[in-house]
């Protein structure tokens, strides 16, 4: 089977958009339980993706049912402006 090996730089791109990903990463530290963090980890292979991809899709899905996804406008007119606030719980009596 011939294996094909295909170079592409910038300067070959142009007319074409190039849009980075992320410019700059931070660092995420969480502490799960031990049990709670193979089973993750083994799912994430199973689907062969990384724990930290599927993370970051978590906390993007968050962040877009909470505000809504970016460039979209809520019924208010507002860009990104989903949903309202923290809702508080009811005091216990």
């Amino acid at each position: 089977m011939p294996i094909i090996i295909l170079e592409c730089n910038l300067r070959q791109m142009k007319g074409e958009k190039v849009v980075k990903i992320e410019e700059r990463t931070a660092r995420l530290t969480i502490l799960i339980d031990p049990r709670k963090k193979a089973v993750f980890e083994r799912l994430c292979a199973e689907e062969d993706l990384t724990p930290s991809q599927v993370v970051r899709r978590l906390i993007r899905g968050y962040i877009e049912q909470r505000l809504g996804r970016p460039g979209e406008e809520s019924p208010g007119g507002e860009r990104g402006a989903g949903r309202a606030g923290p809702r508080r719980r009811a005091p216990r009596s």
